[in-house]
C-alpha cells in the first residue's frame, strides 16, 4: 500500500513527481476561484497568479475536479496538480473532512504511476491529517491480481498506484498527527484487505479460502477465532447456514473472531453476511443479475476489517466478529422452496425463495452471537435489492430496535463520510412473513421488502440486546466509474462506521 509521511519541508524543495493543492469554488467575496490553504508557497512561485492561470486552464473548484500545470522555475517537482474540494467554506470556517478525503483520493487517482506526490492540503490540525491520509490510501487502491499487464506495469515502475505520499505541514513530531496518520493507516490497510476479499472471484473465494484467510489475520494480530465447519455447524444445530450452503461442493463455514482488551467495559458483536457467490440457488437469478454475485460476501469481509481494525487500533472494547459464510447454488441437494429449516435458535423457517438466503445465515450467527450477552450486535450485510431502489447506490440503511442506537449510527456513518440513512421497522409488515407450516416464512411483503427483512432478522435477536441491521446492498460494490476515494468493484462500505462505533464504545459514548 502507498507509504505515508508527515514533513515540514518546503514545497519547492522537495524532490517528488507532483505537488497536489487544492482550490474552491469561490464566493462573492472572494472571486471565481480560490486556494485552499497549503498552496502558499506554490501560490507564491506563480507571482501570486496560480488561481489566475488555473481559471485560465478551466479550473472551477469543483469537487473532484482535476487541473494539471508545469510546476514554475526552481520546483524539483515537475507538475502541479490542482483538485477541486467543492465550495469554499464559510468565513472561519474550515474545509470538512469529507471533503478533504475526497480531494486526497481523486488527487491519488490522477497519479498512478507515480512514485511520490506532496499533498499540500490544507491541514489545520491533526483531524485534517487523518482525513487527507486516509483519502489518499483508499485512492490509491488498485486489484490487480489477476491481471499480467498490470504486474508487469509494476515490474517497468509504470502505472502501478502511488507510492509514496507525502503530507506537507504534518507535523512529524507532534502525537496528536501522528497518532491520526496511524490511525487513518490502518484504518485504510484494512479496509482495503476488505475490498481484496470483494474484488477476489468466487472460484478463489469460498467459504473455507475465506476462513483460512481469518485464521492467517487472527495469527497474525493476536485474535482468537473458532471455525465451524459442515460437521460442527450439524452437531450444533445451524439449519439457516446449512440449508443455503447444501447445494454447493463448498461448504459453508461459521468464524468467531474475537478481540479482547483488559480494558474494556463493553463488548460489541459484529455479524456478516457472507455469501461467497450467489445464484439464487433453486431460485435462479435471471442473466445480468449474478455478474457480481462474488460481493455478497461484503458484509463479512466489513466486519472481519472492522475487528482486526480495533485490535491493531487497541481499543478499549471487547469486539467479536461473526463470519457467516456459504456459497448459494443449485443441485440436486440445494434447499428446495417449500423446505422448512430448523434454525440455531430452535425457530423453523418456511422457504419460500431460496434467493432470500441472506437473512437465514445471519439468523444463525445472529443467535449465535446474542448467546453471549453482547451490550449491541450490529449485522452488516448486501441483503436487498429494495433498499438499492430505495436509497440508491451509494447510500446503506440503518433499522434497529432501539431509536436511539440507530440515530447514534447514522451520526457515526456521516462522521467517517459514508451515506446512510435510517429506516423503519413497521410492525405491520410481520404478519406477511406468517407461515402454515412453519413458525416464520423468508418472505413477506414485496413492497417495502428491505424492511421486511429487517424485521425477519429481529426475530432471531435475544431479549433485551440492542440491535442495528445494516443494509449496504447499494453501496458494497461499485459497478460504475471511480469517485473521490471510492474505486470501481468492492468499496468496503460500513468499515469505518463499524470502527468509528467500536471507538465510540470504547469511550463510553452509545451509553
Amino acid at each position: 500500500m502507498t507509504a505515508l509521511t508527515l514533513s515540514t519541508a518546503a514545497a519547492p524543495g522537495l524532490r517528488a513527481d507532483a505537488i497536489v493543492v487544492g482550490v474552491a469554488k469561490g464566493t462573492s467575496r472572494s472571486g471565481t476561484l480560490v486556494l485552499a490553504p497549503g498552496a502558499e508557497a506554490v501560490d507564491a512561485a506563480y507571482d501570486g497568479k496560480l488561481a489566475a492561470v488555473l481559471e485560465t486552464l478551466g479550473a472551477s473548484g469543483a469537487e473532484g475536479e482535476v487541473t494539471k500545470l508545469p510546476a514554475p522555475s526552481g520546483f524539483k517537482a515537475p507538475l502541479v496538480l490542482a483538485v477541486g474540494l467543492g465550495a469554499e467554506p464559510e468565513k472561519d470556517a474550515g474545509f470538512d473532512a469529507e471533503a478533504l478525503r475526497r480531494a486526497a483520493g481523486v488527487a491519488a487517482r490522477a497519479l498512478t504511476g507515480a512514485k511520490k506526490a506532496a499533498f499540500a492540503l490544507p491541514l489545520a490540525d491533526a483531524a485534517d491529517a487523518g482525513a487527507v491520509a486516509e483519502g489518499a490510501l483508499l485512492g490509491a487502491y488498485s486489484f490487480d491480481t489477476y491481471k499480467e499487464e498490470g504486474k508487469d506495469a509494476k515490474r517497468r515502475g509504470g502505472k502501478a498506484p502511488l507510492a509514496d505520499a507525502v503530507l506537507l505541514g504534518g507535523k512529524s513530531r507532534d502525537k496528536a498527527f501522528k497518532a491520526a496518520v496511524e490511525r487513518a493507516t490502518a484504518l485504510a490497510e484494512e479496509l482495503n484487505r476488505a475490498r481484496d476479499l470483494i474484488n477476489t472471484p468466487p472460484n478463489d473465494l469460498n467459504p473455507a479460502s475465506f476462513a483460512a484467510i481469518a485464521q492467517d489475520a487472527a495469527k497474525a494480530h493476536g485474535l482468537k477465532i473458532q471455525v465451524l465447519d459442515e460437521k460442527a455447524l450439524a452437531k450444533g444445530g445451524y439449519g439457516g447456514i446449512l440449508g443455503v450452503g447444501a447445494g454447493s461442493a463448498a461448504g459453508p463455514r461459521l468464524v468467531k473472531l474475537s478481540y479482547t482488551s483488559s480494558k474494556a467495559k463493553k463488548h460489541l458483536a459484529l455479524v456478516g453476511k457472507g455469501i461467497t457467490y450467489d445464484s439464487g440457488g433453486i431460485s435462479l437469478k435471471p442473466a445480468g443479475h449474478n455478474e457480481t454475485m462474488k460481493c455478497d460476501m461484503a458484509g463479512a469481509a466489513a466486519v472481519f476489517a472492522a475487528v482486526v481494525a480495533a485490535a491493531r487500533l487497541g481499543l478499549e472494547v471487547n469486539v467479536t466478529g461473526w463470519l457467516a459464510l456459504a456459497e448459494n447454488m443449485p443441485s440436486g441437494s440445494a434447499t428446495r422452496p417449500g423446505d422448512v429449516l430448523r434454525m440455531f435458535s430452535g425457530k423453523t423457517v418456511e422457504v419460500l425463495n431460496t434467493d432470500a438466503e441472506g437473512r437465514l445465515v445471519l439468523a444463525d450467527a445472529l443467535w449465535a452471537a446474542s448467546q453471549e450477552k453482547p451490550d449491541a450486535i450490529v449485522d452488516v450485510a448486501t441483503l436487498t435489492g429494495a433498499m438499492v431502489l430505495a436509497l440508491g447506490n451509494r447510500t446503506f440503511g440503518i433499522m434497529a430496535n432501539d431509536d436511539a442506537f440507530r440515530s447514534a449510527i447514522h451520526e457515526a456513518a456521516e462522521e467517517v463520510g459514508e451515506e446512510a440513512w435510517p429506516m423503519p421497522l413497521p410492525e405491520h409488515l410481520r404478519k406477511g412473513m406468517d407461515s402454515p407450516t412453519a413458525d416464520i416464512a423468508n418472505m413477506g411483503e414485496r413492497m417495502g421488502g428491505g424492511l421486511v427483512a429487517g424485521l425477519f432478522l429481529r426475530e432471531f435477536i435475544g431479549e433485551g440486546i440492542t440491535w442495528a441491521h445494516l443494509d449496504i446492498a447499494g453501496p458494497a460494490f461499485n459497478e460504475q466509474g471511480p469517485f473521490g476515494y471510492t474505486p470501481k468493484g468492492g468499496t468496503g462500505s460500513a468499515v469505518r462506521t463499524l470502527v468509528r462505533l467500536a471507538e465510540l464504545t470504547a469511550a463510553g459514548d452509545l451509553g
